[in-house]
């Protein structure tokens, strides 16, 4: 990417002492420093509108054409391919830069001390600290149609911090042939965020960027939050001559962020296994190694984002030019808001054939989230834009299986490990909160993501285009017809998803590769649409002379009598295509999101141990390492269809994923 780079170094280290024979200290540190001289972001892209014409060559040499470049006169824009909307994005990218740099320290400081041979304390301490520092740049002075426009850039800090504190108490204990482990403990999480924010309405000097160089007064953000969760857990486990196992745990959680009376809450879990091959002797053999069923039955609990339990007024600037002035805040907070529960169910099986060569592990689950807290939009007329509330039950359930085995195994050291997975998943919208139908996630010029009672979730809904009882497309005059109404046309949620790694190893030398599989799940991809509209994509340059034929059918019969026959009417390209882009029929946007891609390949060689007997060192491994190699397979033209905005399946031109390709030293001593 042209003026754009991206750095990050790591420092991490563990270490670990034994005081006594009783008492164990271990350390870990690691220090993350990252940055860029002008980050990417994944939002919309200017290439949805270019067009195909533009000599980018001459756009990034832009200062060659200033004189004789023609424009608006008095206006003093960097010369580009247009001016209505954008910016030459060559000078963009070298005036209005945003730079970033970020520290970031991970650290956890833990001692045990075992009191007996079968009881110990673990006592605990770790933080996860960052601060990014960002600076954007978005505006730069400039005249347009005879009025200047000031430059403005903003200055923003931003610290998060995570902190636990927790002590186990753990008691290992053999009785006869059952085997016992106890544990009990308590935990305590503190989270922090603070940001600050500056920003220049007006340099006085332009691409001066500093905050005293304003002409007017800057505009001051601040915001604090913060939280904390007390808990206690306890668990125990028990084994049965080595082929019966349950176990059962329980957790409590007081809130900061839930109203007194409702911010304790208790989950707990049971899981039962039993290994048949142990239990019963006679299974086993060579050919049938293991067989071990499961199931678990686990409850899981979750508090409220801060300061969702009164309302707020949030600072607007001075009234009066003196005057500070505040509004209350548009989402109606609640003191009655409850925790969320998610209930699940998990039955599964493990089977190893071949003394382990094979194995096979699938898994049923079924789960129940409720009371799930979401802010809801409510009618304007009120006065406030939305309601933060407990809405309702969402149900998932699925199965997972994996197939792993060792594929060769020679005696000269070479083999071959493959895996292959599979994950299917199936959701429902049960139930929201009372009066309430609907919970839109987004929306774009009358398209619309929703959680609508009684469909699965992720449902996209727009218009739709009318079709014969065989999927055909209805046109007239040339043109795709519709439905009246809102109906479903896609849904985010993927059919399945696969992956398949493999490793091969053979005296020190590594090589591995995943591949990731994703079947169906459906992207609503306004930057292709408006890059058809546009002219920009390759489908649309068909029949720009002689127009266009749709593929379907017409009616030549009536309305109540259809008689349909292969659509035979030219159609004006442009207006054909302004009807597959999406701002007319929805329908039209909506892609399949499926994929096959190359996830990561590695190289790794562990030099011979021998190189290094006689020192400290106890192996030294280097390793080539590449993630996002390769797309192998897609139903999209023309995007990375794993692109969207928050996983929520809207694509409006974001950039594609980053490959990356590293080299790592592993050295233990």
């Amino acid at each position: 990417m042209y003026n754009n780079n991206f750095w990050r170094n790591n420092y991490r280290l563990n270490t670990s002492y034994n005081f006594t024979d009783k008492l164990k200290v271990t350390a870990m540190g690691e220090y993350i420093k990252s940055g860029s001289d002008n980050r990417g972001y994944l939002s919309s892209s200017v290439f949805i509108w270019h067009h195909r014409h533009t000599n980018f060559n001459q756009l990034k040499n832009y200062r060659d054409y200033e004189d004789v470049h023609i424009q608006i006169p008095g206006d003093d824009e960097p010369p580009n391919w247009q001016h209505t909307f954008f910016s030459n994005p060559y000078f963009e990218q070298e005036v209005l830069v945003q730079p970033n740099d970020k520290d970031r320290f991970l650290g956890n400081l833990s001692v045990t001390y075992d009191f007996t041979d079968w009881l110990s304390l673990m006592v605990r301490t770790g933080t996860d600290l960052w601060t990014d520092t960002r600076i954007n740049v978005d505006r730069y002075e400039r005249t347009r149609n005879g009025a200047r426009r000031a430059g403005r850039y903003s200055e923003e800090v931003l610290r998060n911090q995570e902190t636990n504190h927790d002590f186990i108490l753990t008691l290992n204990k053999i009785l006869g042939d059952i085997a016992l482990t106890v544990q009990a403990g308590g935990i305590q999480r503190k989270n922090y965020y603070k940001m600050n924010y500056t920003r220049v309405e007006e340099l006085t000097i332009d691409r001066l960027y500093n905050l005293g160089n304003n002409a007017s007064p800057n505009t001051n953000e601040s915001a604090i939050m913060e939280s904390q969760v007390n808990s206690v857990f306890g668990s125990a486990t028990i084994g049965f001559k080595d082929f019966l196992f349950v176990d059962v745990t329980g957790r409590n959680d007081w809130s900061s962020t839930l109203p007194s009376g409702s911010n304790s809450y208790f989950y707990p879990s049971v899981s039962l296994s039993a290994v048949l091959t142990e239990m019963f002797p006679g299974l086993y053999s060579h050919t049938l190694s293991l067989v071990k069923l499961r199931g678990s039955w686990a409850q899981v609990g979750n508090d409220a984002p801060p300061y969702k339990l009164q309302q707020v007024f949030l600072p607007q600037g001075l009234w009066d030019g003196s005057v500070p002035k505040f509004s209350e805040s548009k989402e109606i907070a609640s003191r009655g808001l409850k925790p969320e529960i998610t209930t699940g169910l998990e039955l599964g099986v493990d089977i190893r054939f071949l003394d382990g060569r094979i194995g096979l592990d699938a898994a049923y689950y079924e789960q129940s989230t409720r009371d799930q807290i979401l802010a809801v939009d409510i009618a304007r007329s009120s006065g406030y834009n939305s309601r933060v509330l407990n809405a309702g039950e969402i149900t998932n359930k699925g199965v997972e299986i994996s197939l792993s085995g060792t594929i060769l195994e020679l005696p000269n050291g070479l083999t071959w490990d493959a895996s292959v997975n599979f994950a299917k998943n199936e959701s429902l919208v049960v139930d929201l909160a009372p009066g309430l139908n609907t919970y839109v996630l987004w929306t774009d010029r009358g398209a619309s993501l929703e959680a609508r009672v009684g469909q699965p979730y992720g449902s996209i809904y727009g218009v739709k285009f009318a079709r014969t009882e065989d999927g055909q497309i209805i046109f007239k005059n040339g043109y795709p017809t519709t439905l009246p109404g809102q109906h479903v046309i896609g849904n985010i949620t993927p059919d399945w998803l696969g992956g398949i790694s493999n490793t091969i190893s053979f005296k020190g030398v590594t090589v591995s590769a995943l591949i990731d599989i994703k079947k169906g799940g459906d992207i609503y991809d306004m930057g292709t649409s408006l890059m058809r509209q546009n002219g920009i994509t390759d489908e649309s340059a068909v029949g720009r002379e002689e127009g266009v034929i749709g593929i379907g059918v017409k009616n030549i019969g009536t309305e109540g009598e259809p008689i349909y026959v292969p659509n035979d009417v030219v159609a004006s390209t442009r207006t054909f295509m302004s009807y597959y882009s999406g701002r007319q029929y929805h329908e039209a946007a909506v892609m399949d999101g499926s994929y096959v891609k190359l996830r990561e390949a590695s190289l790794t060689y562990e030099l011979p141990k021998k190189w290094f007997n006689n020192i400290f060192l106890q192996s030294v491994r280097v390793s080539l390492v590449g993630r996002n190699l390769a797309i192998l397979h897609k139903n999209t033209r023309h995007l990375d269809p794993e692109i969207s905005s928050a996983d929520l399946g809207y694509n409006y031109g974001q950039l594609p994923s980053t490959r990356s390709i590293g080299f790592n030293v592993n050295v233990k001593f």
